[in-house]
């Protein structure tokens, strides 16, 4: 807009100067015309009114204003004679108000970075309210009222001030992450048609996998073992200290017997809901993987070939698939650094058969 008004003042400065060369009739002569021209838009547009730019206004009232109200009128413009004089003051006001620093009626727009802020407070922590986010943004020294940081979280429909007494499933499973452990039974059928159940435990945080076992008959005493060995297996890991949860259904083939023995290793068990997968939601997403990727693709013969295709799942899901919670990673192995330039031209990649070509896997050739 300000080149554009420049552009304006500069043409309409040269034409006055062509004036100051002409002779009085000439100039009588022009503005007859001008006149006329004038009088046929304004049969052309008949009720419509012209659509003046910003500039155009500013440069009308600038040039105009300083006439008398009658001079106005005589001129025949576009516009009313109030209507320049009212473009006038609006001209000045605007002047003064940008040469005193002043700014225009409210308060100022927040700053996206402390709009971006405040949510980022209210994500992260789900059980505070809009005053404690306020009084976080005061020790960081950020100066902005309670009723701003109100009106953010409404805008985002976040609810203000949330219950604090109260703490949801999914807030205990991130905070408590590390110290979780799920279990699980996985239900298949071989080709002879015998009913296979398998029991597997997966830790929250690093998403190692453990399966306990398969058997065709999951006794009390088969499963109260089976709880006994991954015991075993958490003290051979330096695990046994993390773990303090162990997520579970309300299946029946689950003995109370086996409460006894994790709460003597320190571990409580959490009972889920009836009918309520999403409690056990990590577990059931590994049984779904599980299914997709070996069950339903392997013609399992009987439960020993079973045992030999879950070690060798159970190897390459630990060992070599990717998690995208892990960032790429694998549970028991971490991401590669990148490879250099040169190493890229010269790529050279072999793959290797898990479960006679069910899974494959890609490794560098040595």
């Amino acid at each position: 807009m300000l080149v554009r008004f420049v552009y304006l003042a500069v043409s309409h400065a040269f034409a006055a100067l062509r004036l100051l060369r002409m002779a009085d009739h000439e100039k009588d002569l022009e503005i007859l015309a001008l006149r006329h021209q004038l009088a046929v838009l304004r049969r052309q547009l008949g009720d419509q009114r012209p659509r003046l730019l910003p500039e155009d206004r500013a440069l009308l009232a600038i040039l105009l204003a300083p006439l008398a109200r009658a001079s106005l009128r005589r001129i025949r413009l576009l516009v009313s004679p109030d209507t320049v004089l009212r473009w006038h003051r609006d001209l000045v006001k605007r002047r003064h108000a940008h040469a005193s620093g002043r700014r225009g009626p409210g308060r100022p727009r927040t700053v996206a970075s402390v709009r971006r802020l405040v949510l980022r407070l209210a994500t992260e922590n789900p059980s505070w309210g809009y005053r404690r986010i306020h009084g976080e943004l005061a020790l960081l020294g950020i100066t902005i009222a309670a009723s701003t940081v109100w009106e953010i979280l409404k805008t985002e429909d976040i609810d203000p001030a949330p219950r604090r007494t109260t703490t949801t499933w999914t807030a205990f499973l991130r905070s408590q992450a590390d110290a979780i452990l799920a279990m699980d039974f996985i239900e298949t059928i071989t080709l002879t048609g015998a009913r296979q159940y398998i029991l597997a435990a997966i830790h929250h945080t690093g998403r190692r996998v453990r399966i306990l076992g398969t058997t065709a008959h999951p006794t009390h005493t088969w499963v109260t073992q089976a709880i006994r060995n991954l015991l075993m297996d958490l003290e051979d890991a330096d695990t046994p200290t993390r773990v303090r949860f162990l997520i579970r259904d309300r299946d029946t083939r689950y003995p109370a017997m086996i409460d006894e023995v994790l709460s003597t290793a320190g571990i409580t068990t959490v009972l889920t809901g009836v009918r309520m997968p999403r409690m056990n939601s990590i577990t059931e997403r590994w049984v779904k993987t599980l299914r997709a990727e070996l069950l339903d693709r392997a013609l399992i013969w009987n439960e020993t070939h079973l045992r030999h295709a879950l070690r060798e799942y159970e190897r390459h899901y630990n060992q070599h698939r990717t998690h995208r919670s892990l960032a790429a990673a694998a549970p028991l192995r971490a991401c590669p650094q990148p490879l250099e330039p040169d190493q890229i031209e010269r790529l050279t990649v072999r793959r290797l058969d898990r479960i006679g070509g069910v899974i494959h896997e890609y490794r560098h050739a040595s």
